[in-house]
């Protein structure tokens, strides 16, 4: 028997109490328009009455979506931390990288790719939501690979904080030479690190092995130069923005040594270490856990690693209102 109309009544008034009791997050679609094409992305916004804080979220390397997810790795870990992050009250900005996902008509030719193209993106957006009068105070978040590009942009927007999430400390060449020294043949392993020197040097490298084109094909090759250059550690000195160094101490691809480093460049920085969170956020300290997390958008990301970005937040960009 259907409900009567009164009782459907209660019973939506109900679930919207419930939403707005728990403070659950408004997703609304976005668009920024580019010299070469739109970007695409999301803002989850806090129930309640704007002005809102508001942070722009940084995916990291590779074909990275806005909720953190590629081809064959859905996680949805920044769709999940912006969400949190709504819930408490801050508001955030998470987009599909250029290039990828709905921005993929934003795309550039791959040997036009730069570093700094992503940089430039990010400074886009700060100045879209510098002009939506629903924003007040800006924070920037970069995980892993976004954590540079946020301290990059960072030096030239002005923006009230910055959080580091999984953020490398050593320049980009340290860690692939890592991450491929025992996953590499010896004779692949000299090749790899014989072409890792000239990018390093500037120099592109014509005779790639089949084995390594992947990561070092010839129209890659420009974009990696222009990264290689960046030493993470070097950058976050000249910051004078409010930072935070979140980093777990699970995480397969970069090293709590990783942010350490960057804590020690930059010292008035606040370093928190999140026991059993790894590189996508989410609990996990056995193999088959690590497995999980980067595949499984049901598990949830670290409750801690949230709290401690929200105290952060809360204490930079937040109005006293608001707090």
């Amino acid at each position: 028997m259907r409900p009567s109309l009164r009782a459907r009544v209660v019973i939506v008034a109900g679930v919207l109490a419930a939403f707005v009791t728990r403070g659950w997050a408004i997703e609304q679609p976005v668009r920024l328009e580019t010299k070469t094409g739109p970007l695409q992305g999301s803002l989850d916004l806090p129930n309640g009455t704007p002005p809102f804080p508001v942070v722009l979220i940084i995916a990291g390397s590779g074909p990275t979506d806005r909720d953190g997810n590629q081809a064959l790795m859905k996680n949805d870990s920044l769709k999940l931390l912006g969400q949190a992050l709504a819930s408490k009250g801050i508001a955030a900005l998470r987009n599909d990288k250029r290039g990828i996902a709905e921005s993929a008509a934003a795309a550039p030719r791959e040997e036009e790719l730069r570093f700094e193209t992503y940089v430039d993106d990010a400074l886009q957006w700060v100045t879209w939501l510098r002009r939506d009068p629903r924003f007040l105070r800006i924070g920037l978040i970069g995980h892993s690979e976004g954590s540079l590009i946020g301290m990059l942009a960072a030096k030239q927007a002005k923006i009230d904080a910055l959080v580091s999430i999984a953020g490398a400390g050593r320049p980009a060449p340290a860690l692939i030479r890592e991450q491929l020294a025992t996953k590499l043949p010896p004779s692949l392993k000299a090749s790899s690190d014989r072409i890792l020197d000239e990018l390093v040097a500037g120099r592109t490298v014509t005779d790639v092995p089949k084995d390594l084109m992947a990561l070092y094909r010839p129209s890659l090759q420009p974009y990696l130069i222009s990264w290689f250059k960046y030493d993470p550690a070097r950058e976050i000195v000249a910051l004078e923005v409010p930072m935070l160094i979140v980093q777990g101490t699970t995480d397969l691809q970069i090293s709590v040594n990783d942010a350490k480093r960057l804590a020690a460049a930059k010292n008035d920085a606040k370093l928190r270490l999140i026991d059993g969170m790894n590189h996508v956020l989410k609990h996990a300290t056995l193999p088959a856990e690590q497995q999980a997390a980067y595949t499984d958008p049901s598990l949830p990301i670290e409750a801690h690693a949230v709290e401690e970005i929200t105290a952060f937040l809360t204490a930079n960009i937040a109005t006293a209102a608001e707090r």
